[in-house]
């Protein structure tokens, strides 16, 4: 327990899965779907540019590595920012944890864009990127879908809005990618 500054209150962090996943929910959904998508968007202008799986692989992990703890980062500091607006306009404490957001947030980055990489560690038949599409376009509409258990929508909804979401800015990086690659190529 902490305690607010401008009340007193000790200020409780959830407990039991359930009530912990709806209070990291925003930051695990917001981690998981930049992961796939950041990633994804290496792997896919990669292949559209028609480099290298190994190019795939070294860009990909860095960007996930780097990616991933800026994403935490950045978390961090916008509560704590806005915490410091809470305090500073008389309000209480909503949240004094940041650390454990920005963990939750690089957490799921770097779990859900590790995805796209996996079949280029575990193939090598010539159809990476192909399956890369399957299991990233699978994973957008799975982590989608597992926002249901903490939340009203309906399964197949969450999860199609996320996968949606997720493959128009799927698309772009491919065609980025491919666009580049005719003006270089």
């Amino acid at each position: 327990m902490i305690e607010d500054p401008s009340t007193g209150a000790g200020v409780h962090e959830p407990s039991g899965p359930r009530a912990l996943a709806q209070h990291y929910l925003k930051d695990l959904v917001y981690g998981a779907n930049d992961g796939i998508i950041t990633t994804f968007a290496v792997v896919a202008g990669v292949a559209g540019a028609q480099l290298g799986p190994r190019v795939v692989l070294i860009l990909g992990f860095a960007n996930l590595l780097a990616d991933g703890l800026s994403m935490g980062a950045s978390n961090f500091l916008s509560i704590r920012s806005d915490e410091a607006v809470r305090l500073a306009s008389g309000l209480g404490v909503q949240e004094p944890f940041p650390a454990r957001h920005s963990f939750a947030t690089f957490l799921a980055f770097v779990i859900a864009g590790v995805v796209p990489l996996a079949s280029y560690v575990v193939t090598t038949n010539g159809n990476q990127f192909m399956v890369a599409v399957a299991l990233t376009l699978g994973t957008l509409f799975g982590v989608g879908a597992a926002r249901s258990l903490v939340t009203r929508v309906p399964w197949w909804r969450s999860g199609t809005e996320m996968l949606l979401v997720g493959s128009v800015a799927a698309a772009v990086a491919y065609g980025v990618g491919a666009f580049v690659e005719q003006l270089t190529g």
